[in-house]
């Protein structure tokens, strides 16, 4: 029960990566709070853990976001443990690439990570212990095909902790990120369909195109990701400060 008594914020944390975050701190003591755009998801996570409170809340809405975060604080407290989860991932050709593209995915996956930290750290006293987490990706480390927008929006919000984790230097806060390969996620269940027919393969065979990405050729689980957050959650965490956890079944 390390993080009892401490009140954390998951975003995206109805499924997925986040999800799987939100319930390891319940588990750990924490009174979590999990926000997402679909209060229904919400609903069905908060009911696994009588710490897990669900909020609905879109992180491409500055107003959505710094209301939603207020609103937690004042029910549960400071927002000691933040993990800015919540993010989207499309393909496209860079030459097919519209501003309309580029600016949703820096809207939800470099905007909100933005808004989302400032409103939790502005929770905070001087002297507050503090843990603030953002799910990048692989891609925040490297490139990807066909994907320049989801690459850059990876990229920044590193940047923006490289940048916070000197800013705070003096005070009882981390800044990390994790950068997770493919994950079996919800996410990849959702491209099965359009990659079975793009390569002419049954089910199994688009989770292998896939899984390719990732070093060891297999896909990454939840409770991987989740272990890697928990330890740099902890206190024993303390100095380890902008940081990247690339967790991708090999070097990248």
């Amino acid at each position: 029960m390390e993080h009892a008594g401490k009140h954390a914020l998951v975003t995206g944390g109805g499924q997925g990566i986040g999800k799987g975050i939100a319930l390891a701190l319940a588990q750990a003591g924490a009174q979590v709070t999990i926000t997402g755009r679909t209060g229904s998801t919400l609903e069905q996570t908060a009911a696994l853990d009588p710490r897990l409170h669900p909020l609905v809340m879109d992180v491409s809405d500055e107003a959505s976001v710094r209301d939603g975060i207020s609103a937690a604080a004042a029910e549960r407290g400071k927002i000691q443990i933040c993990v800015a989860n919540a993010g989207i991932a499309e393909s496209v050709k860079f030459a097919d690439c519209t501003m309309a593209d580029w600016r949703r995915m820096m809207a939800t996956n470099l905007d909100g990570v933005f808004v989302t930290l400032q409103a939790a750290l502005a929770t905070l006293e001087k002297e507050d212990w503090g843990r603030m987490i953002v799910v990048s990706s692989i891609a925040g480390v490297k490139g990807l095909r066909n994907a320049i927008p989801y690459t850059v929006s990876k990229h920044g919000v590193i940047g923006l902790i490289h940048g916070l984790s000197e800013e705070y230097r003096p005070r009882p806060i981390t800044f990390n990120a994790l950068c997770p390969g493919y994950v079996d996620t919800e996410i990849v269940a959702s491209q099965i369909p359009g990659l079975m027919q793009r390569f002419d393969v049954d089910e199994a065979g688009a989770r292998a195109v896939i899984a390719k990405g990732n070093r060891s050729k297999t896909l990454l689980d939840v409770d991987e990701i989740t272990a890697a957050a928990m330890y740099v959650c902890s206190d024993g965490a303390r100095n380890f400060n902008g940081q990247t956890v690339e967790i991708s079944g090999g070097q990248v």
